[in-house]
């Protein structure tokens, strides 16, 4: 406390000796530097100077990094639980629908229920049968890089076999001009044979319904007969080029055998009458009840609803 008090009335002191003057800061440096060597030699009788050097804490030294000891590979079995011990690895990849066998001419039948009127068809209907010049390839138009259908409800235009509103060619029909003559080609080509870039140039082309061919489910409830369901692939491999190749050359009057020698059943018809079916399609009759409402599209995994323009 002396030598704090000392302290104060000698800085008091010599800041009075040099007032407002300019040149009193040398002089007042000098005093401080005598009372801090004074203060110095002080500590040093007293043993005290070395001991704020005790007082730091001392460096750390610098922390070396552990190595963690590599293991080394273990030949013992994984431990596993013993309740998925047995249980089959998780597989997280895309299961794909298995294709379905290859249908051989021996096996493939086709066997269409028999409705409430006979399906008898003449020489004539036969002579209405379309045919192509060259193949059509399915699958193709109308589809998308990755083949799947192009389904537009307004840009699409509605096709009368499969009653799709897809893109693509559609026919045009000379006689009925309406969209009941529209008919994509896949459908063109598997229900009737026909090659729809072949027929667009035909400027007498007649639809299958004027023509009193038509296949569809619809026409065929309106006939009385039920629907074919697809049997596309089953009618080519007993060797017919199309559904109503079939249809007709198999419920003609005396029909003749498949031509790869496969079965082609016709179903149990009902009696009735034997008279042929008439050329003109117009006939229109209700859905017969307990009818099988199979439908004729030929496109597999198809879940579009059936569309119709009004």
């Amino acid at each position: 406390m002396v030598s704090r008090r000392r302290r104060g009335s000698e800085s008091k002191a010599v800041e009075e000796e040099g007032g407002g003057d300019k040149g009193g800061g040398g002089q007042y440096e000098e005093s401080r530097a005598q009372r801090i060597k004074e203060n110095m030699e002080r500590m040093k009788s007293l043993g005290i100077a070395d001991l704020s050097k005790h007082l730091k804490r001392p460096s750390a030294s610098p922390s070396l990094r552990k190595i963690k000891p590599q293991l080394k590979p273990s030949h013992d079995p994984p431990r596993r639980s013993s309740r998925l011990k047995d249980a089959p690895r998780p597989v997280y990849s895309e299961k794909r629908s298995p294709k379905k066998a290859h249908i051989s001419s021996e096996k493939a039948e086709i066997h269409i229920p028999a409705g409430e009127k006979p399906e008898i068809y003449t020489e004539e209907h036969e002579k209405l049968v379309g045919d192509s010049v060259t193949p059509w390839t399915l699958l193709v138009d109308g589809f998308d890089d990755d083949g799947q259908r192009i389904y537009d409800p307004h840009e699409g235009k509605s096709c009368h076999q499969c009653r799709q509103k897809t893109l693509g060619l559609r026919t045009s029909c000379t006689k009925c001009s309406t969209v009941s003559g529209q008919f994509c080609g896949d459908c063109l080509y598997m229900r009737y044979g026909e090659n729809v870039r072949e027929v667009s140039l035909n400027p007498g082309w007649v639809c299958p319904v004027c023509r009193g061919i038509c296949n569809c489910s619809r026409c065929r409830r309106d006939k009385g007969w039920n629907p074919t369901g697809a049997i596309y692939r089953k009618a080519v491999k007993l060797g017919f080029k199309s559904v109503a190749h079939y249809l007709i050359q198999t419920r003609r009057e005396g029909a003749i055998e498949s031509p790869t020698g496969g079965s082609c059943s016709v179903g149990d018809e009902k009696e009735g009458s034997s008279d042929a079916l008439p050329l003109s399609g117009s006939e229109e009759h209700g859905i017969p009840g307990g009818m099988v409402q199979d439908s004729d599209c030929e496109f597999e995994g198809d879940e579009h609803d059936e569309e119709q323009d009004n």
